[in-house]
């Protein structure tokens, strides 16, 4: 029987950490070194711009994937994942969406919302530029893994990887995919 993370924790009342593996616009493209920089992880969050069914398909076969829908995304991302996504990782409040902006630029679709109840950790997507803040007014995280696909204007194909402890967001790496017109085969 294969125990996970999930799983040793209820059945032991185990204290473990939560590996996070994080990645967005990926524009319908799987990079197959996702395989090795995220098989370590509990689970893998998309914010949006995934492109195409198979590329979630693929995510799930390494491990459990939450994510959001992006700007380019059609109906069969947009019916397995929300345009929000609110949840409690250990004990962080998290916030995923495609389209968030920033600390002192959020779009005016979150703006409101996340002045009047902050989460601990806000991801989104969207710009295509790699992004870790913190932002000391509203006393959140802010991560944006910038883009693991090959379209648009980003150089490099990044994706974010980190551990939730508790209340803790900790051991954040940055990790480069390489040249966006890179071709892997492994």
């Amino acid at each position: 029987m294969l125990l996970t993370t999930k799983l040793i924790k209820a059945l032991f009342n185990f204290e473990l950490m939560t590996r996070i593996g994080l990645i967005s616009d990926t524009h319908s493209h799987f990079d197959e070194r996702l395989v090795k920089y995220f098989k370590e992880c509990d689970e893998i969050w998309h914010a949006g711009d995934v492109g195409n069914i198979d590329v979630i398909k693929q995510l799930t076969k390494i491990k459990p994937v939450r994510g959001v829908y992006g700007n380019i995304d059609g109906q069969d991302i947009r019916k397995l994942f929300p345009k929000h996504l609110k949840f409690t990782c250990e004990e962080v409040k998290v916030w995923i969406t495609h389209i968030g902006g920033y600390p002192n630029r959020y779009s005016i679709d979150v703006r409101d919302r996340i002045k009047t109840n902050p989460p601990n950790l806000f991801i989104s997507g969207h710009s295509h530029i790699l992004k870790v803040m913190f932002d000391k007014k509203l006393n959140l995280l802010h991560i944006n893994p910038g883009a693991a696909g090959k379209s648009g204007f980003h150089k490099v194909k990044t994706i974010v990887r980190f551990t939730i402890d508790k209340k803790d967001i900790k051991d954040l790496e940055v990790i480069e995919l390489g040249p966006k017109t890179e071709n892997v085969s492994l």
